[in-house]
């Protein structure tokens, strides 16, 4: 490292020198590192290689989930789902237990029991898990994809947002296959249901129940509004809009 002296202090890299300021001083220093070329060929970076392959897999994997999902995953998610659901393919890649170094894949460990439950649970918006959110007991009948919840008592069984008046819950059954990237996605009704001590009964029932080689996932997603002269406004509450996989089969 050396410092710079001159009349023109400099900030950034100029070809292999990197200029920069510290404690009010500017210092000046040689790039340093193994240039991506030597990665790339180098069979002491062989290990390298791997893990950077495998890695950008999971990255296209999740990106491949949040697609799949379509308009669902833009009502209820946070900053970090991009770094959360990369963590879960990592996970499912090492549990495919058949492919050799570097070349394992999402698609055969997440089918795999354990792979499974890594995404049963999943909160797409970690600010609101269904768990602390919802608080009526519900079913799901994995053969039809009805979901469904008897003398739901809003007022008290859920956890909403100041302001909102109203509370809308659709389900859906996503079919997708991350070895051929293949996948099917298909919502139910939506039930809007007023905040208050009044008791209903719901079914959320999709349009089908998409199959294939891959996952089944059975999604919930609950947004609230605030009702202004008749008219319903969204309520755009990270906190509080959940969207979780409640089942994998």
């Amino acid at each position: 490292m050396a410092k710079a002296a001159g009349m023109i202090k400099i900030e950034g890299t100029v070809e292999d020198l990197t200029f920069y300021k510290q404690n009010g001083k500017n210092f000046v220093r040689k790039k340093g590192g193994v240039s991506g070329e030597r990665i790339k060929n180098d069979p002491n970076y062989v290990r390298t290689r791997e893990n950077n392959t495998e890695f950008g897999h999971s990255g296209s994997s999740g990106k491949l989930l949040r697609m799949a999902m379509g308009s669902l995953v833009f009502k209820a998610k946070d900053g970090r789902l991009s770094n959360r659901l990369l963590q879960i393919m990592s996970r499912a890649k090492n549990m495919d237990t058949v492919s050799a170094r570097g070349l394992r894949q999402v698609g055969i460990g997440i089918v795999t029991p354990s792979g499974r439950q890594l995404l049963k649970g999943f909160d797409f918006n970690a600010n609101a898990p269904l768990n602390g959110v919802l608080f009526a007991p519900f079913t799901l009948d994995t053969a039809t994809g009805v979901f469904g919840i008897t003398d739901f008592i809003t007022a008290e069984q859920l956890q909403f947002p100041e302001g909102a008046t109203h509370v809308s819950l659709q389900s859906a059954v996503l079919a997708i296959d991350f070895s051929t990237e293949e996948s099917e996605l298909a919502y139910s009704n939506i039930v809007n249901l007023p905040i208050s001590l009044t008791p209903s009964t719901l079914a959320l029932t999709p349009t089908s129940v998409p199959t294939g080689t891959g996952l089944q996932l059975f999604l919930l997603t609950i947004s609230f509004f605030q009702e202004v002269n008749a008219v319903q406004y969204s309520l755009r509450n990270e906190e509080y809009n959940v969207l979780n996989v409640v089942e994998v089969v």
